[in-house]
């Protein structure tokens, strides 16, 4: 069966992952380990556009208006790893809270999350998640935790220190030495979780119909390319996502849809057993393992 040659293969690269493929107008899916939970690092920042916009649709919060932000000294791996917008500023700066919006999904900028996450707290987004009918993703703390994993008291040389504590650290009950990497601590949800709140986004019944738009756009906008993308972005088709990082953990959920119609939405979470930073290998393969399960669901 096709899950299991791939299963070898993600066994073989040394990814521990959760995929999910749905067909959005049939609902036929096909999947590797849907139901496992994983700490869900920047995935989160989906959850907190909608009840963000949920708010500004209510009238709890203006679009328009203007935060004052100032940026904290912020931890910089080699170039190209990030952070990414405000958090890269020097100098304070006043900001709309459509535009930390964009900033927030588009370029995942931590900074612009937090915040949002101080207009909405996490309680707030993990309580309009209920109401709209979204189950299984968990909403624990705000964003900032994530920049203060052992990867950031490390020297930059030492990252490999960081990554193996992350991959030797962990419980059978997904539990963590690392908090960030705790299911029962951190932000949190399954391939199927994440596939469910796509499918409320694309299919809006609780959410307003205007709410789920503005999401959608977000994703469609997200500059963060590089993991799933490659294998989904074509001339006929549009690819939306958001992607999430920490640690050995690498993740995307995102929709495509093509100009025939045809709609799937992809969620895909891994945990790498390999100690370093950089894997474009693995990253290959987590869109290579989507593409493939996106196919067969075609074909039958």
């Amino acid at each position: 069966m096709i899950t299991h040659h791939l299963r070898t293969e993600l066994d073989e690269a040394g990814l521990h992952a959760s995929f999910l493929v749905r067909d959005l107008h049939t609902g036929h899916e096909i999947g590797i380990d849907p139901d496992t939970e994983y700490a869900t690092a920047s995935l989160v920042k989906v959850p907190l556009a909608l009840a963000t916009l949920h708010r500004i649709h209510q009238g709890e919060l203006d679009g328009a208006t203007r935060i004052e932000i100032t940026p904290a000294p912020a931890v910089t791996g080699p170039p190209g790893t990030g952070p990414f917008g405000l958090s890269k500023f020097r100098h304070p700066v006043t900001i709309a809270i459509d535009d930390l919006l964009h900033l927030s999904t588009c370029l995942s900028d931590n900074t612009a999350a937090e915040a949002l996450f101080d207009l909405t707290p996490p309680e707030t987004v993990d309580r309009l998640l209920r109401e709209h009918d979204i189950h299984g993703i968990t909403v624990r703390h705000s964003i900032k935790s994530l920049g203060s994993t052992p990867a950031e008291r490390l020297a930059p040389d030492e990252n490999h220190l960081a990554q193996t504590l992350a991959i030797r650290a962990g419980t059978d009950g997904r539990g963590h030495d690392i908090p960030q990497l705790d299911v029962t601590l951190a932000n949190s949800g399954s391939a199927r979780a994440h596939i469910e709140l796509l499918q409320a986004l694309w299919r809006p019944t609780a959410i307003h119909p205007d709410v789920a738009r503005r999401v959608r756009g977000l994703m469609a906008d997200n500059a963060i390319r590089h993991r799933l993308a490659p294998d989904f972005t074509t001339d006929a088709s549009t690819w939306a996502s958001k992607t999430g990082t920490v640690l050995n953990h690498r993740h995307e959920i995102g929709v495509v849809e093509h100009e025939n119609g045809e709609a799937y939405a992809i969620a895909a979470l891994t945990a790498s057993q390999v100690p370093s930073r950089h894997q474009p290998a693995a990253e290959a393969l987590m869109g290579r393992v989507a593409r493939t399960l996106r196919d067969h669901l075609r074909s039958v």
